[in-house]
């Protein structure tokens, strides 16, 4: 993997809702003087919180590596993101709303910063580098504890000023619906894992060990996980039709925890993708390759092109 043509390595920062990746990312794509560190709260100020911890995390990488300063930095965060304006619009999670994240991080770390969207910069590279690089009309969807996407049309990412992807909120039919009761639901309250788990869980008392142990236990010949697992699967085919129908999406890549469960998720969601469209091309599902650091690659994938911009 060839991230770009420059030779400076540059910081890459992942900030999660629980821990922060850090390194430094050198050309070839590989990640020197990996850090993992828990994400600082702080409601007063979480932004400025979070950069404090990124400009120690620098001088630290600093330190380790004297003789290869990086020219560049790449932090991407999850929530909503403008990242052509530079701002944090909100995080739910980290509790910030509006904040300057390139204009304070610049002046905290001393050199150009690329900011992003976290699942928009994993979905780059893997869009990039992954199953899905011959394809451009493409949705990535990260399905874990909850949903996020990214949306490739025509080659070029879908951004609407940091509100596009949001898939884990689309609309779905709810499986719990019963006479009076709302008949839709949001995609992350069935289809997501930590959705799955919590499910089960409520419909037979019994704590199992994440979406991992509802399928296995459908595997086992669990009548309950089984129709679990297969409104999971119903609810992520209905989302991938309506992006076929309305993007006309070619490929969707699936990552996160649930795409761990390969071949129990992918063969039956694609028999229901195909059972649902008419005329459309049936896109192609396929499973993310690059793993937990495409995160830390796809913010050093940005600050790479804002070096590549300077030369």
């Amino acid at each position: 993997m060839v991230l770009g043509a420059a030779e400076s390595p540059v910081l890459s920062f992942d900030v999660g809702g629980t821990d922060i990746k850090a390194g430094l990312v050198d050309a070839r794509g590989t990640v020197l003087g990996m850090r993992r560190v828990p994400t600082p709260l702080d409601p007063a100020r979480p932004g400025e919180a979070v950069l404090d911890r990124l400009a120690q995390l620098k001088t630290e990488l600093a330190a380790e590596f004297p003789d290869v300063p990086a020219k560049a930095a790449g932090i991407i965060v999850p929530g909503i993101v403008d990242s052509v304006a530079g701002i944090g619009v909100y995080s739910a999670n980290l509790g910030w709303r509006n904040f300057p994240f390139t204009a304070e991080a610049e002046k905290r770390l001393g050199i150009p910063v690329a900011f992003d969207h976290d699942v928009r910069s994993a979905a780059a590279v893997e869009h990039t580098f992954g199953g899905s690089k011959e394809f451009k009309d493409v949705v990535v969807m990260v399905v874990g504890t909850g949903i996020a996407a990214a949306v490739f049309s025509g080659g070029k990412a879908v951004t609407a000023g940091g509100f596009a992807g949001e898939l884990g909120h689309a609309q779905v039919p709810d499986p719990d619906a019963g006479p009076g009761s709302p008949g839709s639901t949001i995609l992350e309250a069935v289809g997501s894992a930590g959705a799955i788990a919590k499910r089960y869980y409520k419909a037979s008392g019994n704590r199992v060990n994440g979406a991992r142990g509802v399928l296995l236990r459908a595997g086992d010949g669990d009548e309950l996980a089984a129709r679990i697992w297969a409104d999971a699967v119903d609810a992520l085919a209905f989302t991938i039709c309506q992006c076929v129908n309305i993007v006309g999406t070619e490929a969707v890549v699936i990552g996160g925890g649930l795409a761990e469960a390969g071949d129990d998720l992918l063969e039956p969601l694609r028999t229901k993708v195909d059972g649902i469209l008419d005329f459309q091309r049936r896109p192609q599902l396929i499973r993310a390759e690059l793993g937990q650091d495409a995160g830390l690659l796809g913010a050093a994938l940005n600050a790479r092109a804002l070096l590549g911009a300077a030369q």
